[in-house]
């Protein structure tokens, strides 16, 4: 029998590695596109028409929808519906956030209970499987909503500070409904906050979050999660934003959603964070946030070096950064804190989002020459005064400027002279000067006003004016030109 060959230690303990190593997870399969007017059933029997595709996700697809079929869904519907195969798994963990703590009746108590104007949590309109091609596919209908706030930061690079406060009040009464039903986001970040849709409107001063793939229950009957580090579920989330917890593989926490929006308000404020210099390293990234939240205010001088920041960043951070993996945050004090820089800021309003519509934030009005040509009204800045003054318009008018200086022109229409009796010519000398000893007192007088020189008498047109209007010679037009009170022929 032949000798089995010698297989070392490290060679065999590769091979029993590899034998019991995990699969990778298969990639979601995306949806086929359906028809615009395809019909489907939700669980309670409600029928929804799919208009056009608006949106494409690892997920699935988006359409638009309507609960009117005998209308073709146009682009103001007020529904969306969310479809992927039903081997998936990111719309199922949404769906049963949204069926379990989203619902219409819920979210209406809340807002209700507290004297909110709105809550921005999606509603959960319904569910349901659809047959297709032989595959069966998983749907959920909700509200629709506008643009993702990601869009405009994108242009404007940063946002107002009262507009940071104002979305920053928004979320924490988002949260702390999802956290009171026991649920944690774990992915809160721009991209996910959407402004409203009303009327076939944008809904501009309205900010709902959305996105519930990575939503996570982190009580169930009041028993909270326990703290415990898994290196396999390191780093889950959006890199830039994830929580000290999350980069150490421990469970989402309400601490860990809120310091998720700390850095989120940091970045709007500043710009950019201090780590996105290498994204790419999740190590470095998690070891700069953990030496930044040590020393909140090296952290500020990082982000804002060499200039001013709202108190209200550094009281917040300061306050996230105390509390304890289990504990409830106090809502309460973080909204105070936030509410208290508005405040500072000169705003009254906490619903007033200041949203830059178009993406961009101008700081210097521009009045072009159709506005001052129109005057049109002068752009204001916040506390209602105009934010530019143009220069004084020079006056101009048809009639003929007054000079005691007589002043010799043509025009098509002419004007009899104040005084009586026939106007004398004047006088031309050698050197083609007009004399104006010889020019009369009523040319001269102010109360003529001379466009032409006519008497009742005299004749329509003077010799001497038609020379002076058909002239072309050079040295006649410099000396009219050049002598005080008289215009130029034109």
């Amino acid at each position: 029998m032949p000798k089995m060959p010698r297989v070392s230690k490290a060679a065999l303990a590769k091979v029993v590695t590899a034998a019991v190593k995990r699969k990778a997870p298969a990639k979601h399969k995306l949806a086929e596109e359906f028809p615009s007017g395809e019909i489907l059933f939700d669980v309670a029997k409600g029928q929804w028409k799919l208009g056009p595709v608006i949106g494409k996700g690892g997920f699935g697809l988006i359409y638009l929808a309507t609960d009117d079929l005998r209308a073709p869904v146009d682009k103001h519907a007020q529904y969306v519906v969310k479809i992927e195969p039903i081997d998936n798994g990111p719309l199922f963990c949404e769906l049963h956030f949204y069926q379990r703590a989203a619902k219409i009746e819920m979210i209406d108590s809340w807002v209700q209970e507290r004297r909110l104007r709105y809550l921005g949590v999606p509603k959960y309109i319904g569910t349901g499987r659809h047959e297709k091609n032989g595959r069966t596919y998983r749907f959920m209908v909700i509200q629709r909503f506008s643009t993702d706030l990601q869009k405009l930061f994108v242009k404007s690079q940063t946002f107002l500070p009262r507009t940071v406060m104002a979305l920053g009040l928004r979320m924490i009464d988002a949260l702390e409904y999802l956290h009171e039903n026991e649920y944690i986001h774990a992915d809160i970040k721009a991209a996910n906050m959407l402004l409203g849709y009303k009327g076939a409107k944008i809904a501009q001063d309205e900010v709902y979050l959305v996105d519930y793939g990575l939503a996570f229950r982190y009580s169930v009957d009041g028993k909270h999660k326990e703290y415990k580090e898994d290196p396999r579920k390191a780093h889950d989330g959006t890199i830039e934003f994830t929580s000290r917890d999350a980069h150490k593989g421990v469970c989402p926490s309400r601490r860990g959603d809120f310091e998720i929006l700390g850095y989120c308000m940091l970045q709007w404020l500043c710009g950019r964070l201090p780590w996105e210099d290498n994204l790419s390293d999740p190590d470095y990234v998690r070891d700069s946030k953990i030496k930044y939240m040590r020393n909140i205010p090296s952290l500020l001088k990082a982000c804002f070096p060499g200039r001013d920041h709202p108190d209200a960043i550094s009281s917040y951070l300061s306050l996230v950064v105390k509390l304890d993996y289990d504990e409830k945050p106090d809502y309460k004090q973080l909204r105070k804190i936030l509410l208290d820089g508005l405040h500072k800021m000169g705003c009254k309003d906490e619903w007033k989002l200041h949203l830059p519509p178009s993406g961009t934030i101008s700081t210097t009005p521009i009045i072009t020459k159709v506005q001052r040509k129109r005057k049109s009204p002068l752009p204001q800045d916040d506390s209602g005064e105009p934010s530019f003054v143009p220069p004084k318009q020079r006056k101009t008018t048809s009639k003929v400027v007054r000079s005691p200086v007589p002043a010799v022109m043509t025009s098509p229409r002419r004007r009899k002279v104040a005084s009586p009796g026939k106007t004398k010519p004047p006088k031309t000398l050698s050197n083609g000067q007009i004399d104006l000893s010889s020019v009369s007192w009523a040319a001269r007088s102010p109360s003529a006003d001379v466009k032409k020189t006519k008497s009742a008498t005299g004749p329509k047109r003077t010799p001497t004016k038609r020379r002076v209007k058909r002239s072309r010679k050079p040295e006649m037009d410099a000396a009219i030109q050049t002598t005080p009170g008289l215009k130029r022929n034109r």
